[in-house]
């Protein structure tokens, strides 16, 4: 990990409370699975209770269009190899496999689809040049 990293997770504000809840949830597994120095540490309190620790780093809620996220998106590729990018296509919601989504992505544009999220971890540089007109999630 290089100590100019930042992370951002950009979402439609417009999904209802629940939808945009299991959005940021699944990004965030998804952010933390691609780059697991982002937490993977266990700590403990006064009293040696064991947890798991979060995010190293803050996680800004951002808010913008569908068109906005899927443009965000398309900017942000091609990555280097030490960020990330998760992409949540609304059309995912109505399945309840994974294995079904495996399946049907590689048939899909997803410039052409719904985004209903994005989360961007890597250089700051990078990520301020793709998020830094974005309001916070209120």
């Amino acid at each position: 990990m290089s100590p100019d990293h930042r992370l951002a997770i950009v979402v439609n504000p417009e999904l209802p409370l629940g939808l945009l809840a299991n959005t940021v949830g699944a990004i965030g597994i998804g952010l933390g699975a691609r780059l697991p120095w982002l937490g993977n540490r266990q700590l403990s309190d006064a009293e040696g209770r064991v947890i798991d620790d979060s995010s190293i780093l803050p996680v800004p809620i951002l808010a913008a269009t569908p068109e906005a996220i899927v443009a965000l998106m398309l900017k942000a590729m091609p990555r280097g190899e030490d960020s990330a990018l998760v992409v949540f296509p609304a059309f995912s919601r109505a399945l309840h496999d994974y294995r079904e989504y495996e399946a049907l992505l590689p048939g899909k544009r997803l410039g052409d689809e719904v985004i209903d999220g994005v989360g961007l971890c890597g250089p700051t540089k990078w990520v301020k040049s793709l998020t830094g007109s974005l309001r916070l999630l209120r």
